[in-house]
């Protein structure tokens, strides 16, 4: 089993509809670590972070973050230790427009 640390997905939230950020590919299981939230303008905003297993069709239960603010000029770091199995999605949306960038980081380790 390999393992790999990395950035695992990077984002400029253009819109406030669902994005997906991170997809678990096959024989791969994934240890988010890390989920960095920059907001880019000079009002707070909210994001939303969910994680859908098996990819399903976003659902309440796949929420782990919701309507979370975001200071103006500002930034959020989650530290989660989320475990993630193939085909399992992150998913993220920013409540205004073009004002938030999403970074997450992590292991992917081949099985």
């Amino acid at each position: 089993m390999a393992t790999s640390y990395k950035s695992l997905g990077q984002l400029d939230l253009t819109a406030t509809s669902l994005t997906d950020l991170y997809t678990v590919p096959s024989s791969t299981e994934t240890v988010v670590s890390t989920v960095i939230i920059a907001n880019r303008t000079a009002s707070a905003s909210t994001f939303r972070l969910a994680i859908r297993v098996d990819g399903d069709a976003i659902s309440n239960q796949h929420y782990i973050a919701y309507d979370v603010p975001v200071a103006a000029n500002d930034s959020t770091t989650l530290t989660l230790g989320i475990t993630m199995l193939a085909t399992d999605v992150m998913t993220v949306s920013a409540g205004d427009a073009n004002a938030l960038s999403i970074n997450a980081f992590g292991a992917e380790v081949t099985v």
